[in-house]
């Protein structure tokens, strides 16, 4: 591969558990006896195939219940490996951190870095540590390509990932990204990608024609669900545009769907019969009964773009850090929802001192205008205070708690 100084280098890779070490899998679950003696005895149980009993002293059955987390566990720890070669590069420690970055999901993993011998070196050190876990990279899904669009470079197309497509396109000094105020010349842009959608419009497709003869509320309701849940989850990259060209294309679908129920009726009257003007929408495929609208299909483009906020660090849900989460997500599982709910308000801050809530803090929640004084159970009379700042407000606004 030709260097580029600001490519952006990548490698994907995905390994293979059929060979995974029973005894070192063992020892880094690292369990009580007991259940050691369980997974190490479902481990070895054996595998039928085509009838014929074997052994199985090494790997992970293929679709057992616990092999994905079994996989989870094997590969845990391989970030720390990645930031030890960071380390280890010349220059400054937290620019080379922040140059090499890993991500992974379950069993397939990605690793960025603008120079390709540092991507290489990444690939020889991680093979290593997998063959401690009897694990080794599948060459099929091991590559390395360019992130950054260049025309003269074939592998320059990105990489698709959990279904995105990541790839850098060359743009003016108006839209380059920047960092620490200098001019990269490019621009990530996040998409879902090429399989992903089509997929998706295969999986439509599929429904519609196998409701080519039933009501059209039983179609939309099949189909609302999909749409839905597929534009969430790419609600949140550069999709609107994508979003609007596959509302165009099942548009198209669901014509030649209705046109198939009358193929005797104009095109004007089958629109009528099953499109209806909602909310300034003159196209929006819906039931209709007795003049009123019953069931309304959902439209990827009606769904909001909103940006992901990268989690920082090691941070995880159940990490124990309150405050980050519910400020974060206006939501935590381990913490009443209109705790959550103010603490996202209030930005993480006591509204009586306006200090940040800490880990440990004992936080309460309060009525602006006490219960006691006629004030009510809303969210606009609540806010959330450390609990010596609740006992001086109430105090001073001779109140009980409330």
């Amino acid at each position: 591969l030709e260097k580029e100084p600001n490519s952006g280098n990548l490698a994907s890779w995905l390994p293979t558990f059929d060979k995974i070490n029973h005894a070192a899998l063992l020892a880094k679950i690292n369990t009580f006896p007991t259940l050691n003696r369980l997974i190490k005895a479902w481990l070895k149980s054996g595998v039928f195939d085509n009838g014929e009993w074997s052994e199985t002293d090494e790997g992970t059955p293929q679709g057992g219940v616990i092999s994905p987390l079994l996989a989870n566990i094997a590969l845990h720890g391989m970030e720390e490996a990645i930031k030890k070669i960071a380390e280890s590069l010349p220059g400054k420690k937290r620019d080379n951190q922040n140059a090499l970055s890993f991500i992974r999901y379950a069993d397939d993993f990605v690793i960025l870095h603008p120079d390709i011998d540092v991507i290489q070196r990444c690939k020889t050190e991680i093979s290593e540590w997998l063959e401690n876990m009897g694990l080794e990279l599948k060459p099929s899904k091991t590559r390395i390509v360019y992130t950054l669009q260049k025309p003269h470079i074939i592998n320059s197309k990105g990489f698709d990932f959990l279904g995105f497509n990541v790839r850098q396109y060359t743009v003016g000094k108006y839209q380059t990204g920047k960092v620490r105020g200098n001019l990269l010349g490019f621009k990530t842009l996040i998409k879902p990608s090429t399989k992903a959608i089509k997929r998706h419009y295969d999986e439509i497709c599929k429904i519609i024609d196998a409701h080519k003869s039933a009501p059209q509320e039983a179609l939309i309701r099949h189909l609302n669900p999909i749409i839905k849940g597929w534009a969430n989850y790419y609600s949140t990259v550069v999709s609107k545009e994508i979003f609007q060209d596959i509302d165009r294309l099942v548009f198209i679908k669901l014509r030649a769907w209705a046109k198939h129920r009358h193929p005797q009726k104009s095109k004007g009257w089958v629109s009528k019969r099953y499109w209806n003007t909602i909310g300034g929408d003159n196209w929006v495929f819906s039931a209709t009964k007795e003049g009123k609208v019953t069931e309304t299909l959902i439209k990827h483009a009606k769904t909001e773009i909103v940006r992901h906020t990268k989690v920082k660090g090691n941070a995880f849900p159940f990490d124990g850090n309150l405050i980050y989460w519910s400020e974060r997500k206006g939501k935590n599982p381990l913490l009443p929802l209109r705790v959550t709910i103010l603490l996202k308000s209030q930005k993480g801050k006591c509204a009586q001192c306006g200090l940040y809530f800490r880990e440990y803090d004992v936080m309460e929640v309060d009525h602006i205008i006490p219960k006691s004084k006629g004030g009510k159970d809303v969210y606009k009379n609540l806010q959330l205070l450390h609990r010596h700042c609740h006992d001086e407000k109430t105090a001073r606004d001779g109140s009980r708690y409330a």
